[in-house]
């Protein structure tokens, strides 16, 4: 009897400890599942936050990309090109040597700059070539545009060569019409600043929305008229500047000018201005009719380098 007692007591020990130890297992499998599941709950959370923050690294850079990148055909706004100087500036020092107020050296950065400019183009036959020689050069120009030279076929593709090559796009009115403009020899200020932006408009058609200028030229040169206290308030107050030129190759004084003479008359008027000259305007012309302003161009920049003048833009 005792050990049939004794039997039954270990028995129940043992199914004890059965249970004890199944317990714990199923207590630790318990454990080990919810260290998993929570483990992987964490890693996706984690991996859902770099997903995040990549995706919004992307979107900001894109839009950083978008911010960039212009509507304007490549044209490179003031603050971005290395090459081109401040209009207002450059047309506050022409405007001051012009009227005696100014005397050379006028420059604070010690160096000798010549703006080469172009009026009343783009022309299929003469703006092509001079892009050209520019381009050999590694000469950079500002060119004034006619609002009606854009309407001949292919000009507005040299508009975007001008813009793609790095060179400054002015103003230079639409129509170039003297007697609409200045009527007995006064300016007609609603009529010419409705051409500065008929002109900027056409010219932002062909660029792109983002493209602006603000360097504006009147045809026959701002001091030849009359009654100019209006326009220039106008031009004033929409952050215009008015740039003329103070050395010229007379492409536009005859109908048909010799190369020879037009070098000639870039040496005259260059060494006119005296050995002190830092700041010079130089007017040419890129229209039809101009093929000496071509042929005479590559001289005219040798000369120029002679003298130790660099070549820069306005804008």
């Amino acid at each position: 009897m005792k050990k049939r007692g004794r039997r039954k007591v270990n028995y129940k020990r043992r199914r004890a400890v059965v249970l004890v130890a199944a317990l714990v297992g199923i207590l630790a499998i318990g454990g080990i599942t919810y260290s998993v599941l929570k483990g992987d709950s964490e890693t996706a959370k984690a991996d859902t936050k770099k997903e995040e923050t990549s995706t919004d690294k992307n979107e900001t850079s894109t839009e950083k990309t978008e911010e960039k990148k212009l509507d304007n055909s490549g044209y490179i706004p003031l603050k971005d090109d290395p090459n081109a100087d401040d209009a207002i500036e450059v047309a506050n020092m022409t405007q001051g040597l012009m009227k005696g107020q100014l005397h050379y050296p006028v420059r604070k950065d010690g160096k000798k700059v010549v703006y080469l400019t172009f009026d009343d183009g783009p022309s299929t036959t003469n703006t092509p070539k001079i892009l050209d020689i520019l381009k050999e050069n590694d000469v950079k120009a500002t060119f004034f545009v006619m609002g009606k030279s854009l309407e001949s076929n292919g000009a507005p593709e040299l508009l975007k060569r001008e813009a793609v090559e790095g060179h400054a796009i002015a103003g230079h009115s639409y129509t170039h019409n003297y007697s609409y403009l200045y009527p007995n020899r006064v300016i007609n200020a609603d009529r010419f600043m409705g051409e500065v932006n008929k002109v900027n408009e056409k010219m932002q058609s062909i660029l792109g929305k983002d493209f602006t200028t603000r360097t504006v030229r009147f045809p026959g040169g701002y001091w030849s008229w009359q009654n100019r206290t209006p326009v220039r308030e106008k031009l004033d107050k929409g952050g215009f500047a008015i740039v003329d030129w103070n050395a010229l190759n007379g492409d536009a004084e005859a109908k048909s000018r010799s190369e020879a003479q037009l070098i000639a008359q870039t040496k005259e008027t260059v060494e006119k201005l005296g050995p002190n000259a830092d700041n010079i305007v130089f007017l040419m012309h890129d229209t039809y009719g101009k093929d000496t302003t071509v042929e005479a161009l590559p001289e005219i920049i040798e000369y120029f380098k002679s003298q130790g003048f660099e070549f820069r833009t306005m804008k």
